[in-house]
């Protein structure tokens, strides 16, 4: 990486803010600033999967002014035909002389986008803010690591630790800005995961009820003897839907159910980066087991039932030691509710 000036991380650190907006998921979440010196004369951010990319937002806003410019890219700039053409392709007839990137792209078939740039004789440069990028686009990042999608929990309980009452009931034990904050999880996952009791219990629709959003997401339901008909509001038509059950997708059943890391598989191979899992206790203790939870969105009650059906159940495990580990990211208050995120 060449030496960069003060310029160079405020523009950055600009693009890495812009890049925390929109729900593009499946993609990437992607900020871009084209500046002349200390002058920005473009921004853009990726809005929504299937719409224009950050760098094209950007050079449409900067116009001329792009030509001989300085492009600061939060990841590198795809050099594939997807739903849009490559990006590279824009920067180059948008006429940048210099970009600067904090991120290599590790999808390998969107990759190679700086050594298409470097032979047009842009002058590129990587690896600026590359830590702070990657943490705003920890979805997409896991995910091509890993080669499965980014899993989070999510739970609504009780101080107590429940989700429901012993007769089932579970509306509403946080408040609506909980609610919100569930939809925009969505959202940004892109997929939102239940078993078979969450539906026959709620009858959740599971789409994200937001502005902004364009794209709702893939509603997975796991449902391994195919005991539910199409009248439940998940399998409507406001949002895709992917119905798992024994057989499908070539899955099969071990113990009388699915291999989780298969599902996960068959996700992540179908395009998917990111998944919510809103599933009961017994659908979150099973990816616990299997060591797929790589965050817990937990939003508390302040309440307590008593009684009722806990978020979590048996791990199966012996000693503290083998109990899975997550770190405390933030605490935050909404309305009479709190807000607790927890990373591996």
């Amino acid at each position: 990486m060449a030496q960069q000036s003060d310029t160079d991380e405020r523009m950055m650190r600009r693009a890495i803010s812009l890049a925390k907006r929109g729900y593009p998921a499946p993609n990437p979440h992607v900020g871009c600033v084209i500046a002349r010196g200390d002058h920005i004369v473009g921004e853009g951010f990726h809005r929504f999967a299937g719409g224009p990319h950050a760098e094209v937002n950007a050079l449409t806003m900067s116009g001329e002014h792009a030509m001989g410019a300085t492009a600061y890219v939060t990841l590198e700039p795809c050099d594939h035909h997807g739903r849009t053409p490559p990006c590279t392709e824009a920067l180059m007839r948008g006429g940048i002389s210099r970009l600067v990137v904090a991120c290599l792209d590790p999808n390998p078939v969107a990759s190679g986008g700086l050594t298409r740039l470097a032979a047009h004789g842009i002058v590129c440069e990587s690896g600026l803010l590359c830590d702070e990028a990657r943490v705003a686009n920890v979805r997409f990042m896991t995910a091509m690591v890993r080669r499965r999608p980014y899993v989070v929990v999510k739970v609504a309980a009780s101080l107590d630790g429940r989700i429901a009452m012993l007769s089932g009931e579970s509306q509403w034990i946080t408040g609506p800005d909980a609610r919100r904050a569930g939809h925009r999880l969505r959202a940004e996952c892109g997929a939102v995961l239940v078993g078979r009791g969450t539906v026959e219990s709620d009858d959740p629709r599971l789409t994200a009820r937001l502005a902004g959003v364009i794209n709702q997401p893939t509603r997975v339901v796991l449902d391994p003897y195919r005991k539910l008909g199409p009248h439940w509001q998940v399998f409507d038509t406001s949002a895709p839907c992917l119905h798992l059950f024994e057989g499908a997708f070539g899955l099969k059943l071990h113990d009388a159910a699915f291999d989780l890391n298969d599902v996960c598989a068959l996700l992540f191979n179908r395009g998917i980066t990111g998944l919510l899992v809103e599933g009961g206790g017994e659908t979150i203790t099973r990816f616990l087991r299997a060591d797929l939870v790589d965050r817990i969105e937990m939003f508390v009650a302040p309440k307590i039932l008593g009684s009722g059906r806990p978020w979590v159940g048996d791990l199966q495990i012996s000693t503290l030691a083998d109990a899975p580990q997550f770190r405390v990211e933030s605490v935050k208050k909404l309305s009479g509710d709190l807000r607790i995120t927890l990373t591996r």
